[in-house]
């Protein structure tokens, strides 16, 4: 079966390796990035196969007319792929109010507003499947990603509930949870305005490690993230919502959900049931 694929942010990393692979086995690919001059490659090596529409997530005219383009020129879409993303370093204190609504809109609005717009489509068909592609920081948290880490939560949270509601009209949700893969997320990671040398302690080593991420041997292939993404949107076996990607996230989320049981059972402990006796002493 021939797919219908809107992916975004492709100028590099997740996104670029998912539409090189669905290219490659002779779907259509709406391939999207703030200028398509970084897409010239990829409609250089598959011109009946690839559409190159320029697309600021933030600007909610470019999303209606992305979505409107990619159906116009493919007769349809049957993937969504929300890959498109930003990361901001800030601690909570240093992130201000316009760094953080510039961070939502791009990591919740912007997906959000794709999603509800393919949907009427989706619906009409009788099928589609929209992924949205999250993070390790969707399920646990780092000292100075905590704008990024709320939109993360906030992007799971949104497809749990969009799983329920569209689930009725063949519509699938799948939420991709990437390890660390050697993309350009490190080098293009921004830094909050106003940093605070105080927190360089609890930050500073994190933010390094950030910055080293990218062409690291040791990390994960964007094109081993791609042929996983592939293989669920082919499959028609039940997914999980939550799908996370690579050994690294497994090892990563296995130990956040054992240390989210034991505070869970720290709580129950500390809290006493109305009606209980006192404990001793």
């Amino acid at each position: 079966m021939r797919r219908r694929w809107l992916v975004t942010g492709c100028s590099s990393g997740l996104g670029r390796a998912v539409a090189t692979a669905a290219a490659r086995v002779g779907d259509q690919v709406a391939v999207t990035a703030r200028t398509t001059a970084s897409l010239a490659d990829l409609v250089e090596a598959w011109p009946d196969r690839i559409t190159p529409i320029a697309l600021e997530l933030r600007d909610a005219d470019q999303c209606e007319g992305a979505v409107r383009t990619a159906a116009d020129r493919m007769g349809g879409i049957d993937v969504l792929v929300n890959n498109a993303g930003s990361g901001l370093f800030g601690t909570v204190e240093e992130v201000c109010d316009a760094e953080l609504r510039d961070q939502l809109e791009t990591l919740l609005v912007g997906p959000w507003r794709l999603a509800r717009q393919v949907l009427p489509l989706m619906r009409a068909q009788g099928h589609g499947h929209i992924v949205n592609v999250s993070s390790l920081g969707g399920r646990m948290a780092f000292p100075g990603l905590a704008s990024y880490i709320a939109g993360k939560y906030a992007l799971e949270g949104m497809s749990q509930a969009l799983a329920a509601e569209v689930a009725p009209f063949g519509v699938r949700v799948t939420v991709a949870e990437p390890g660390v893969f050697a993309t350009r997320y490190g080098s293009s990671l921004a830094e909050a305005a106003h940093r605070l040398p105080v927190y360089a302690q609890a930050t500073g080593e994190m933010l390094d490690g950030f910055r080293g991420m990218e062409d690291n041997e040791e990390y994960g292939r964007p094109e081993d993230f791609a042929d996983t993404l592939l293989a669920l949107v082919a499959s028609d076996l039940p997914t999980p919502l939550r799908v996370p990607v690579g050994e690294d996230a497994y090892a990563y989320l296995e130990a956040a959900e054992e240390a989210a049981r034991a505070e869970f059972a720290a709580a129950r402990a500390l809290v006493r049931p109305a009606g209980a006796a006192p404990a001793a002493g």
